[in-house]
């Protein structure tokens, strides 16, 4: 198989952790051709896309058992190659999503299997994503508030019946900017809505149900094909709101409870559906908080936690995703010849 992922630069991979590095390492292992691209290392040239690849070169050594070992001796060509040869694509790029990067790739998703899908990504690359989950996978969003409207965004906060509430920018990531709101500091709303609204168009805020249970830290669960494979707890530092490992969250190990499973078994197939066939949850309680699409992490402290190697799951999929095409390919192949075949018999009856 030659698989391509469309990620953040090798050099800022952190070799102890990076979920990216673990699927590549086990992509090579597999004896897959694998080669890495960043987003704005794709082109086009006479109307075909092309991206400026750094493909791993394989070696006769054998392949180190350790990403880290792995990584360190990795060894990379350059090559300008057409990304419709590739056989998958898993899109592994740190937000804020890079739309241009998709349309490049429009051209390509009917006979290459993209991970995660474009459309997925278009339409679910941002918090307001948790808002289109209808009927019974409903209850688990809590109640959400979006604008950029001052006066709004202030009623808002005093006809809440809570005593706290979460305000966070729109486009954020990694935990930046989020807070607590207590009702006891509405003095100060104005001048953090001036902070975080400015005069950018774009800069939409976020106030959010405070869910009880916050201050013990947050769930990530990692989703594959619409099914929880994994999850842990992350704790956050002491005087701290945020649970992201990146914000000084540490994780434990976490089982999920029943309620839990059934969050993601009510969300699921809206996933499966929306093309976005690996994703990490972000719980808090029983509540959906976000839905990660771009570059999920935590398989690695997943792995560490339960001594599973979740990677070799993933793969496995995609895998099977890339069979699934050729066959569907081939049948469709096969028709064609055979409507040729017997229109030409009905064009040879016709001529006698």
């Amino acid at each position: 198989m030659k698989i391509c992922f469309l990620m953040y630069p090798w050099q800022r991979i952190s070799p102890e952790t990076d979920t990216t590095l673990r699927l590549i390492h086990e992509s090579a292992a597999r004896g897959h051709t694998v080669a890495i691209c960043t987003p704005g290392n794709l082109t086009m040239r006479e109307s075909i896309v092309y991206g400026f690849c750094d493909v791993l070169v394989r070696g006769d050594k054998k392949l180190p058992e350790k990403s880290q070992v792995f990584y360190k001796n990795a060894q990379f060509k350059r090559s300008k190659l057409p990304m419709g040869g590739f056989d998958a694509i898993f899109m592994r790029a740190n937000p804020p999503l890079e739309v241009m990067s998709l349309n490049f790739l429009d051209s390509v998703k009917q006979d290459t299997f993209i991970m995660n899908s474009l459309e997925g990504l278009r339409v679910a690359n941002n918090k307001l994503y948790t808002a289109s989950f209808s009927g019974a996978a409903n209850r688990f969003v809590p109640a959400t508030h979006v604008s950029k409207n001052r006066d709004y965004l202030e009623r808002v906060l005093l006809d809440s019946d809570s005593e706290r509430m979460i305000l966070k920018p729109l486009n954020g990531f990694g935990g930046k900017g989020v807070i607590v709101l207590e009702k006891s500091a509405k003095k100060s709303f104005k001048s953090l809505l001036d902070f975080y609204i400015g005069d950018d168009p774009g800069n939409y805020v976020i106030l959010q149900e405070y869910v009880e249970g916050a201050e013990l830290g947050d769930i990530r669960v990692l989703m594959l094909n619409g099914q929880a494979i994994g999850a842990m707890r992350r704790i956050p530092a002491e005087d701290d709101v945020r649970s992201n490992i990146h914000a000084g969250g540490r994780e434990v190990k976490h089982i999920l409870t029943p309620e839990q499973l059934a969050l993601c078994q009510a969300i699921g197939p809206k996933l499966v559906a929306d093309g976005l066939h690996f994703v990490g949850l972000d719980l808090i309680g029983d509540k959906l908080i976000e839905v990660n699409v771009m570059s999920p992490g935590g398989i690695t402290r997943i792995n560490r936690l339960n001594r599973c190697k979740l990677q070799k799951q993933v793969m496995d999929f995609i895998e099977a995703q890339v069979v699934l095409r050729e066959n569907e390919a081939a049948d469709r192949a096969h028709k064609v010849h055979l409507k040729t075949t017997l229109r030409q018999v009905i064009t040879d009856a016709d001529a006698n």
